[in-house]
């Protein structure tokens, strides 16, 4: 809704609307300043996720108070940049302290001069004046990384000869090497991705970005879904899903083994409304509830207050035996009871810590117990409930990306897709999906199936100069997809002779007419 407004008569008798008044103008510009500040994730705040960027490297961190992070060569604490904006860039001062960037203007003085060509120039190592201990004396003083790097082109010998084209290669590369400078953005698919793919391939079975991108656009990936998630990436599909979603909708994560891994989607920093939304359910139980068979109660269980039953009875026993021991000592003479008061004060002393010890030891075991029972449960609930939700049989879409063989995988959670629903399955090898795609063509109940490969070259893009990058990946994976449809099953009185007849070629038709004949 609008500002409030209020009439006023103009002349000539005709109403005309206006504001109220100024000052609910400022108050209202000064409340969207403030919401605008107090937006989450704009700044950088204490227990925040985020990555670290220097050139085309990244790394994922855990913004906290006086931790050493070392990226890059550098170590450093991140206390300084709690409160600034994400994307904000930091110079790594003396005492590993960040400070924010200012913004210089490109000196255009002496690095203007350059030659035509580089053919008399001789890499012999005597070109740079300055010394290693030169360089580090210039550290030690507090000389920054841009002052460094101008001493060390006004102490080239060869540096004017060179073209402009590679003086701004050698500007570039001691920049990359002197400036300790790093930027701190938010984590998202594209940059975790990219991070996962140049750090740790392995773990997210060499999933490259783009093939990521083209896996969320052909699985049809939007709030609102019920999604079936296979995954063995580190959780980085899981989190790609997420955050495509929004929050709205639900994630069904199957998992082998004891439990999800999901490494990948804690960096992404979600908020705990996002899990609400994530549900869980084992691979080992899939057969169980296609064939209707399933039941919770198989997971392990514990009875009730086992360990604080026995601690109990040990107890009682340990009173029976000081009382006999009393007893005997009454029917002691008195010249003995006297001998041994001091020693008895002790014992009783040290019976009473005993006994203190062993109630807390019982308080904390039944509490123990208490807390794995009540996560048991919590667990038992969930997936009660995932169960319900996979039972309704009405998906919108699965996602494979998994190191395991994908035709099993396929054909079992296909059962739990609703008709005319996309599917989406990743590999690393084209073999594995070929006989994905020749089982499915043989069941059948699905259309639109094309095994594909994508493909990517980065470029460099620089006035005069731009062309494809030397280095690039050599394959970024395979992807088989289609759309779930619905088999009608067709009742015909035909016998299943005739029927072998309807389908057997006219050449054999013929051969087995001549030989009734």
């Amino acid at each position: 809704m609008g500002p409030r407004r209020k009439w006023r008569e103009g002349p000539a008798g005709r109403r005309h609307t206006e504001p109220a008044t100024a000052e609910w103008r400022g108050r209202a510009g000064a409340r969207g300043a403030m919401a605008e500040s107090a937006k989450p994730g704009l700044r950088i705040r204490e227990g925040d996720c985020a990555v670290l960027k220097r050139d085309e490297v990244f790394k994922a961190v855990l913004v906290l108070r006086r931790r050493k992070v070392i990226f890059e060569k550098q170590w450093f604490y991140l206390d300084n940049a709690i409160g600034h904006i994400y994307g904000t860039t930091f110079e790594v001062s003396s005492g590993g302290s960040l400070q924010p960037k200012k913004k210089m203007e490109e000196t255009t003085t002496e690095t203007k001069e350059a030659g035509t060509d580089n053919r008399n120039i001789v890499d012999d190592g005597k070109s740079q004046k300055l010394t290693h201990d030169d360089i580090k004396a210039l550290k030690d003083k507090g000389i920054k990384g841009q002052e460094i790097v101008q001493q060390l082109i006004e102490n080239s010998t060869t540096f004017r000869g060179k073209t402009e084209f590679a003086q701004d290669k050698y500007i570039k590369k001691k920049k990359k090497k002197y400036e300790a400078v790093i930027t701190i953005v938010k984590p998202s698919t594209r940059i975790l991705s990219t991070m996962y793919y140049a750090r740790e391939p392995g773990k997210i079975n060499h999933l490259r970005y783009d093939t990521l991108a083209q896996m969320l656009t052909l699985g049809n990936i939007r709030a609102g879904n019920k999604m079936i998630v296979m995954e063995t990436c580190a959780g980085l599909v899981l989190g790609a899903i997420m955050e495509r979603m929004g929050g709205y909708g639900s994630v069904i994560q199957m998992y082998p083994g004891g439990g999800p891994v999901r490494a990948a989607t804690s960096c992404f920093g979600f908020p705990e409304s996002f899990f609400n939304t994530l549900y869980e359910f084992p691979l080992s139980k899939v057969d169980s509830l296609v064939s209707g068979t399933f039941s919770s109660e198989t997971l392990p269980s514990e009875p009730e207050y086992n360990v604080p039953v026995e601690e109990e009875s040990n107890g009682s026993l340990d009173e029976k035996q000081t009382l006999i021991q009393e007893t005997e000592e009454e029917s002691s003479t008195e010249a003995v009871m006297e001998s041994n008061e001091t020693e008895e004060q002790e014992t009783m002393d040290l019976a009473a810590e005993d006994t203190e010890y062993k109630e807390s030891k019982e308080k904390g075991n039944k509490e123990n117990i208490r807390e794995k029972q009540r996560k048991q449960q919590e667990r038992r609930r969930k997936l009660v409930e995932t169960a319900a939700l996979l039972e309704e049989k009405n998906a919108d879409g699965l996602i494979v990306a998994s190191r395991f063989h994908p035709t099993p995988l396929l054909l079992s959670l296909l059962e739990f897709v609703a008709p005319s629903r996309p599917f989406v399955v990743y590999c690393q090898y084209k073999e594995p999906l070929l006989e994905c795609y020749t089982k499915l063509r043989e069941k059948g109940g699905v259309i639109n199936l094309k095994l594909s490969e994508t493909w990517l070259r980065n470029y460099q893009v620089l006035p005069d100069r731009s062309h494809p990058k030397l280095m690039m990946s050599g394959g970024g994976g395979y992807l088989l997809s289609g759309i779930t449809v619905t088999v009608e099953k067709v009742q015909s009185n035909v016998s299943s002779l005739e029927a072998q007849k309807i389908e057997e070629p006219t050449s054999k038709k013929r051969k087995l007419q001549e030989l009734d004949c």
